[in-house]
């Protein structure tokens, strides 16, 4: 498995289905390095084309999950773009937020399921990722924050985009404009986060009987399920029930479908194959 020096791959417990995706800079709180941005959707595509992962927990190596993007990947971009030609160097910092931008979507492409396991803080870029997984739980402890307000910036990968249709319009310009701090409760309240435990120990188990639950299901169906909730979230009714007629006129006669028909049938558990 290949090594990175941003994040870092495990598989917990072996022979499991559900692969573990650390972001790992502990000593920083996982702050965003201008590393991170390439090595991440790396990995990502790496597990998304491994047959043997079912699904993924993203998160934080240490007590935070994600302080948000380093000051010296801000640093790096700022200096890049003030240099020469005024055109010139807004179309690269451009380009620049484009590619930063195409990291964080990455989750939403791997076509497996990533649950976002938080715990102490959420900040800033934190928020952008944590919004393109696909299922979010945290600890009572964790704290949250759309910072980039008091950085004097837009926030610009994602949380503007995607809070919205999580927790609705009024709550995000609320959270985004005032950049405060709310905690792991909050976030729960607001439909951010799924459900809150108590300790460290307890989000873990929690996280890993769920993740490994879903990957106890036909790798069809879920990868189905998670494409067509993304792709009919931009869609109104009709087009998302046209959408899902048109996939599933493709994916719904499978072995996968005569194999849970047939162990619904035996009273027994369904054996999926690998995807």
């Amino acid at each position: 498995m290949q090594q990175y020096r941003t994040i870092q791959i495990l598989q917990k417990p072996p022979n499991s289905r559900v692969f573990q995706l650390n972001l790992n800079r502990p000593s920083h709180r996982n702050a965003l390095s201008r590393e991170f941005f390439t090595e991440f959707p790396d990995a990502l595509s790496s597990l998304d084309q491994n047959p043997d992962v079912g699904v993924i927990i993203l998160s934080g190596a240490g007590d935070h999950f994600c302080s948000g993007i380093d000051l010296k990947t801000f640093n790096s971009i700022t200096e890049k773009s003030l240099s020469g030609d005024r055109g010139r160097s807004n179309e690269f910092l451009r380009r620049d937020i484009k590619f930063l931008q195409e990291a964080i979507t990455a989750i939403e492409r791997c076509r497996k399921p990533v649950i976002a396991s938080i715990r102490g803080a959420c900040i800033g870029g934190g928020i952008d990722i944590v919004t393109a997984c696909d299922i979010r739980f945290c600890t009572q402890d964790s704290f949250f924050s759309v910072k980039e307000v008091d950085l004097g910036i837009t926030a610009d990968l994602g949380t503007l985009q995607r809070l919205p249709a999580i927790v609705g319009y009024g709550k995000a310009v609320e959270l985004a404009l005032t950049g405060r701090r709310f905690s792991g409760q909050e976030a729960m309240d607001l439909g951010l986060v799924s459900r809150v435990f108590g300790s460290n120990e307890a989000l873990d188990e929690g996280v890993r009987l769920v993740a490994e639950g879903i990957a106890t299901k036909s790798p069809l169906a879920v990868t189905g399920t998670k494409a067509v909730l993304l792709r009919s979230r931009d869609l109104n009714v009709e087009q998302g029930l046209d959408y899902v007629a048109t996939w599933n006129s493709a994916m719904l006669i499978s072995d996968d479908l005569k194999e849970a028909l047939k162990a619904y049938i035996q009273k027994r558990s369904p054996v999926f194959s690998k995807l």
